[in-house]
C-alpha cells in the first residue's frame, strides 16, 4: 500500500497487493450540464484510444506526474507506494495479463507457461521463457522465485515486506525440469494463486532483509522489462524511463517516460500548458476543465479503487473502542459526501458499501448497515459510552472527544473532511483537519500511527480477496497494511478460511462474512470508488483509464 495518485495501469496485475493512492477524487458542483455522465460500476471496457502500432510514430516521451518522490523501488518493501509502483511498472516481469473484462492470460514475454498442476496439495508450475533475462544478462531462473517466496512468508520479521498473502502458505519452491521452470507447492491453499510473483524481483532484492531494505532503496540496480529507469533527479524532482536495449521482446514505441512530482492541483495546468500528456482528474469541476480544454480528452473507465477513512484503533489511542469508532462511523453522511465529489461526473453517486468488492464486480453486496448514516443514533451512543456533551464539544474522564484527521495536502481532501466535520460537530465530535505533502505523508504521520482518523485510496487489482490478509487481518509483531491496527482472531480465522477456499462461490460468501466482520470493527469507512477518469492528451494511443485492463507498454505512443 502506498503514497501516491493511483493509476488505472495494471502492468501485468503487477498489484499482488493493493497500492495506496492519494487525491484520486476532484470534488465540485455545478458545471457544465451537457457535460457526458459515466458509470460508477466497474465494467467489462476501457477507453484508452486502442490504435494499431502501425499507426503511432515512433519515439515519443510520454510525459506523467507523481504526488511524491518514490520512498524505495522495491514495491515488496513496507514503505513502497503507489508512486513506487507506478514507477517500476514499466521495468519488471509479471506473470499475466488482463484485458478489460479481467479475463487473465499468461504474459508470454516473461512466461511461456503458467499453470495449475496439482490441488491436493496445491501446485503451480511456471516455465520461464528461455529469452527472458535481467538487465545485467543473467537468466530470470527458479531461484529468483525461490528467494522472493522466502522473503515474503512472514516467517522472519526482519523482512520488512508489504504483504505476505499467498508467499505464507507456500511450503517449497524448487527447480523444474531446468532452472527456467519453477514448482511452487502450497502448505495451505490459496484462492488467489494467479496474482502471486506479481511483480517478481531478481534474487539480489530479497536474498536478505537488509537486502530487501537496501538494495533498491534509492534506485532500482538491476531489472528486466521494455523499459529500465535511465535517470534519477532528486532535486529536480523527476525520474526518466528509457527503453530496454537488451529487451527481447517488441520494441516500444515510445522512447523514453518522464514521471515528475507536481502538486496535484498543478496537474490539469501542466496539462493545458503541454507540459503533462496524462493525469487522473476526477469531480465535475476538473473534468468540466479538462474536457473543454484544446487537444485534451477526457476517458472513462471505473477500476478497482476506492478512497476511505481509515480509524486508528491502536491499543492506547482514542478510538481504541470499537463502539466508539462505530458511533463515529454513524455520525458521517457518506451519501452526501458522494454527491458533492461525484455529481455530474457518474450518473449516480452513491457510497461505497464494502470494503472487498466494489460495485459491478461479483460478489459486491451492501454490508454497511452497521454504520448507516443516524446521527440521533450516533448521538445515543456517544452518550452510552459516557462522552457526554460539554458545551459544543463531547467530553470523558476530562478528555475532549477531538479527533486528528490526516490527509495529503489537496483541496478535494479537504472538502470532503469538511464534510465529515459538519456531520460529526453536529453529534458534539470536533474533528482537526491536517493536511500533508505526498512525501513523508505514509512513513511519517499514517504509519507511526500519529492520527485519529486519515484519508487516502485503495487501489486495487482483479484479485479481490488479496486485500483481506493485508489491509484487515492483525497480527500486532507485523501488522502489514492494517495501518488503523485494527482486527480480532476471529476475523482473522475468517480470512484464513476465505483466501484457502478454491471454490470461487464460496470464496465470494466467505469474503462477505468477513466485510461484515470489518464493518462491525468499525475498521474503515469506504467512501466512493473512483470513477475512472483520466485526462490525456488527444494524439495519445492505447494509454488512459484502463478499468481491468493490463497496459502494453510497447503499444503506448503518439498519434503522428
Amino acid at each position: 500500500m502506498t503514497a501516491t495518485l493511483s493509476r488505472p495501469r495494471r502492468f501485468g496485475l503487477r498489484v499482488a497487493a493493493p497500492a495506496v493512492a492519494l487525491a484520486l477524487i476532484l470534488s465540485g458542483c455545478g458545471g457544465d450540464s451537457n457535460l457526458e455522465t459515466g458509470d460508477a460500476s466497474i465494467g467489462d471496457t476501457n477507453d484508452i484510444n486502442p490504435r494499431d502500432v502501425s499507426e503511432l510514430r515512433d519515439g515519443g516521451n510520454l510525459r506523467l506526474a507523481l504526488t511524491s518522490f518514490p520512498a524505495t523501488y522495491n514495491t515488496l518493501h513496507v514503505d513502497a507506494d503507489g508512486d513506487s509502483s507506478e514507477v517500476v511498472g514499466w521495468t519488471l516481469p509479471g506473470t499475466i495479463n488482463s484485458d478489460a473484462a479481467g479475463n487473465l492470460t499468461v504474459d508470454k514475454n516473461f512466461f511461456t507457461d503458467v499453470q495449475l498442476t496439482g490441488t491436493d496439495p496445491q501446485q503451480i508450475t511456471y516455465t520461464i521463457n528461455p529469452e527472458a533475462i535481467w538487465t545485467d544478462g543473467t537468466p530470470i531462473t527458479w531461484e529468483d522465485f525461490a528467494s522472493q517466496a522466502n522473503a515474503l512468508s512472514g516467517r522472519d520479521l526482519e523482512f520488512q515486506v508489504r504483504a505476505t498473502q499467498g508467499y505464507s502458505r507456500i511450503e517449497k519452491v524448487e527447480r523444474g525440469v531446468d532452472d527456467r521452470q519453477v514448482i511452487v507447492t502450497m502448505a495451505q491453499p490459496y484462492a488467489e494463486w494467479q496474482g502471486m510473483f506479481n511483480p517478481l524481483y531478481p534474487k539480489a532484492a530479497t536474498e536478505s532483509p537488509q537486502a530487501l531494505n537496501d538494495w533498491a532503496r534509492n534506485e532500482l540496480p538491476v531489472s528486466s522489462g521494455p523499459f529500465i529507469i535511465t535517470n534519477i533527479d532528486r532535486a529536480q524532482q523527476r525520474i526518466t524511463l528509457g527503453r530496454n536495449p537488451q529487451w527481447w521482446g517488441d520494441t516500444p514505441k515510445l522512447e523514453n517516460i518522464t514521471y515528475s512530482v507536481l502538486d496535484y492541483s498543478a496537474r490539469i495546468g501542466a496539462l493545458q500548458n503541454n507540459e503533462l500528456d496524462a493525469a487522473t482528474v476526477s469531480g465535475i469541476d476538473e473534468v468540466t476543465t479538462a474536457s473543454n480544454s484544446p487537444g485534451i480528452v477526457v476517458r472513462r473507465a471505473p477500476g478497482p479503487s476506492f478512497s476511505h477513512f481509515t480509524f486508528n484503533g491502536a491499543p492506547g489511542s482514542l478510538l481504541e473502542d470499537p463502539q466508539l469508532r462505530i458511533a463515529i462511523s454513524k455520525a458521517i453522511d457518506r451519501q452526501g459526501i458522494a454527491t458533492a465529489i461525484q455529481n455530474g461526473v457518474v450518473t449516480n453517486p452513491k457510497p461505497l458499501n464494502n470494503h472487498v468488492f466494489l460495485h459491478g464486480q461479483k460478489g459486491y453486496q451492501d454490508n454497511s448497515g452497521v454504520v448507516a448514516y443516524d446521527p440521533a443514533e450516533a448521538a445515543r451512543m456517544l452518550d452510552e459510552l459516557g462522552w457526554t456533551l460539554n458545551g459544543d464539544v463531547r467530553e470523558k474522564d476530562g478528555r475532549q472527544l477531538v479527533l486528528r484527521n490526516v490527509m495529503f495536502q489537496q483541496a478535494t481532501w479537504v472538502q470532503v473532511a469538511q464534510i465529515a466535520q459538519q456531520n460529526l460537530a453536529a453529534v458534539g465530535v470536533k474533528m482537526e483537519i491536517q493536511t500533508f505533502p505526498g512525501n513523508g505523508l505514509f512513513t511519517d504521520v499514517i504509519d507511526p500511527g500519529n492520527f485519529e482518523i486519515c484519508q487516502f485510496t485503495w487501489g486495487g487489482s482483479i484479485f479481490p480477496l488479496g486485500s483481506l490478509p493485508q489491509i484487515y487481518s492483525y497480527d500486532p509483531a507485523n501488522p502489514l497494511s492494517n495501518k488503523g491496527r485494527i482486527g480480532s482472531p476471529e476475523l482473522n480465522a475468517l480470512i484464513e478460511e476465505t483466501i484457502s477456499e478454491l471454490d470461487p462461490d464460496r470464496a465470494v460468501e466467505l469474503a462477505n462474512e468477513a466485510d461484515k466482520m470489518i464493518f462491525e470493527l468499525g475498521h474503515s469507512l469506504p467512501i466512493t470508488q473512483s470513477a475512472g477518469t483520466v485526462a490525456t492528451r488527444d494524439k495519445l494511443a492505447n494509454y488512459g483509464a484502463f478499468g481491468l485492463a493490463s497496459v502494453d507498454p510497447t503499444k503506448v505512443g503518439f498519434l503522428p
